[in-house]
């Protein structure tokens, strides 16, 4: 059987990313960006996790955003869905062995903070792991012991804030806490992740940033902002608001990433 990285490969054909982007829910509209799609669907990838989730396309979508070669990751499959935090390794070894050096990766999020409101873009500086689930868990090599210090690259956020000053979208900066799901966190989980310094609370990425430092790949990730948090109106949450919502805040972040990629070019 031709493995994931041999078809990805002959697919790439001469494209030669060294940047992956992995989108969240109702994020997809990023991939109609691109020029010269190349659309592979994961089920031609032995290995991928097929995702369960409305809003993910299950697709990896490469071709250049503002001239620079890229390859987007179009849905993800979630901790939630299967039960297993690593369930994302496959892709992203998959794409370390195709020649990615560093993973962006892009959630929908509850904000925590009235000031970054529905809409919004946040980038995520750091992240608390409020799961108990780590995707190393049964690794058996010392690798496993990976420092997260430094887990998202300082040089790939400086460069998204000078981005983000060009393009005239304002950028929120805050603490990423990911909850397993997939119901909704509490009132009382809100209150306590904002006394621990959560900014954000979200269902993804941070398995996703373990996984990608274990394999020496950098990191950034961005979250666009759905909703304010439960407890914070007096609404229930949905995940029909999530997808509803998370293209208005999309759009800016493609226009973020768009002048991020111009920027590194000339750089």
């Amino acid at each position: 059987m031709t493995s994931a990285v041999e078809t990805l490969a002959v697919a790439l054909g001469d494209l030669q990313p060294r940047t992956a982007v992995v989108l969240g829910s109702g994020l997809g509209g990023l991939a109609e960006a691109l020029s010269d799609r190349i659309v592979v669907p994961f089920a031609q990838l032995p290995g991928f996790p097929h995702s369960g989730v409305s809003g993910h396309a299950g697709e990896i979508v490469a071709g250049r955003l503002s001239g620079v070669p890229v390859i987007l990751l179009s849905g993800r499959v979630h901790y939630y869905e299967k039960g297993d935090p690593a369930a994302m390794r496959t892709p992203l070894e998959t794409l370390k062995a195709v020649g990615v050096e560093r993973v962006i990766l892009t959630n929908s999020a509850g904000s925590l903070m009235p000031e970054i409101p529905p809409g919004s873009v946040m980038m995520i500086t750091d992240h608390i792991n409020w799961s108990g689930m780590n995707p190393l868990i049964g690794e058996a090599s010392d690798a496993r012991f990976v420092g997260m210090t430094s887990a998202y690259d300082e040089a790939t956020m400086r460069d998204a804030r000078a981005a983000a000053a060009q393009s005239g979208v304002e950028l929120a900066e805050g603490v990423y806490m990911w909850f397993s799901g997939p119901s909704f966190e509490t009132p009382a989980e809100i209150r306590a992740a904002r006394t621990l310094g959560a900014d954000a609370v979200g269902m993804s990425t941070v398995p996703e940033v373990i996984l990608s430092r274990f394999l020496g790949l950098r990191c950034a990730a961005f979250s666009v902002i759905t909703n304010l948090a439960a407890g914070m109106t007096g609404a229930e949450l949905s995940h029909g608001e999530t997808k509803e919502v998370a293209p208005q805040g999309g759009a800016k972040l493609a226009r973020l990433l768009a002048a991020l990629f111009e920027r590194e070019k000339a750089q």
